[in-house]
This record gives structure tokens, sequence and C-alpha cells, in this order.
């Protein structure tokens, strides 16, 4: 008998194994309509054009904000894209972080977005209300070719056991191994507004994949 690819896949199925779309296991975090499975602080975040909205031109930012998801993720692919428009010039997603209690700060892992005066740190990892400090950073200029002429910017973040991996397009920006062995593993995802000068900070095509 001929085994055509659509029976092998048909045999595949039905004897347990998973589908290629399923192994996958991609799955969007922002349903692009709601913030179903996410919380945080609704004055300084809206949906626009399927998009996460972060912050106002209007008026600046008293202080950080952050919109995190209500479940915690370990090992993951995290991608997306986002930008930044207005005079701030300052956001991030984090990662494997945690609500402060009673306060309106997170503490964890940040893959930085924006401008340290002249110098992109886009894709830089930095530690929020941890270490304070940037744990790993690109090439700056590098970086600034891989950015130049782009609205929104694709970043991947890729975090599995101690070994953290971030890329701005195709541009590899962090490889970095956890020497602590007291930092945690796996924590909410988080997409940060900035204190600062009126700003908005764009995210979209939200996706993660466990890994």
């Amino acid at each position: 008998m001929r085994i055509t690819p659509l029976l092998l896949l048909g045999c595949l199925l039905a004897v347990g194994v998973p589908s290629i779309v399923s192994a996958q296991n991609d799955d969007l975090l922002f349903d692009k309509t709601s913030f179903a499975g996410w919380e945080g602080n609704l004055d300084w975040f809206r949906i626009e054009n399927d998009s996460v909205v972060a912050g106002r031109l209007d008026q600046d930012i008293p202080r950080n904000e952050f919109l995190c998801t209500e479940q915690e993720f370990a090992d993951f692919e995290l991608t997306l894209e986002a930008k930044l428009v207005g005079d701030g010039k300052n956001a991030g997603i984090q990662f494997r972080s945690k609500r402060i209690p009673d306060h309106h700060e997170v503490i964890g892992y940040q893959c930085d977005m924006g401008w340290q005066g002249d110098k992109p740190i886009w894709g830089s990892l930095y530690d929020e209300s941890r270490r304070r400090k940037f744990l790993a950073e690109g090439d700056t200029e590098k970086l600034r070719k891989e950015i130049a002429g782009k609205e929104f910017i694709p970043l991947k973040i890729r975090a599995q056991g101690k070994h953290i991996q971030i890329w701005v397009g195709s541009l590899k920006t962090v490889d970095y191994h956890e020497a602590d062995d007291n930092i945690p593993q796996s924590g909410i995802i988080g997409l940060q507004i900035h204190s600062g000068p009126k700003c908005e900070a764009w995210y979209r095509n939200i996706r993660l994949k466990k890994l």
C-alpha cells in the first residue's frame, strides 16, 4: 500500500501521537479583544488595533505600571512585536516575575525596550526591582541597524532552565546563564509602561510556546 502524507498523519493521530500543530503548543496570550487572563491598572492600559496600548500621549506617567498574566510560566518561548510612541523612551516585557505585595511594582527579569540617552537598549536583559542592573546587553551598532526604519520591532524571549536568550528581529542580543540558584525559574509575563514623559508602548501578536 502506498503511504501518503495524509494517510501517515491519520495513522499517527489514531495511535495517539500529537500532530505537528498541537505539538507546537503555540498560543496567543492576548486575544486582541479583551484582557481575559490579564490583570493590572486599566487606567493605563487599553486595546486598540488588536494591540495592548500602555500609557497615554496627553499625560506624564507618574509611576511604572504593569499589565500581567494571571498564569505563571517556567520554560517558554515568547514572541511579540512592540513599538514606543511619544516623549518617553522606556518600557519592557517582564518574565519569570512576581507582583510585589501591596505595591505597584513587580520583581524579576525584563526584556528592555527603548533608549538610554542615545543608546538603544532594545532586547537588553534587566533585573527589575531585584539586582536593578542590566545582566546582558546586545551590540549597540548591530542593534541600531536591526531596528532602523522599523515601526513595530519583533522580539523573542526564550527561557529554558537557567538559560535565557533574547532576539531583536534576527539579532540575538542576550545569551545569559543564571548563576544564582535563588532566582525563581517561573513567574508571570508582564507588559510595562515606564514612569516619565508622555508615552505609549504598543504590544501586539503576543504568542507563547511552552517548552
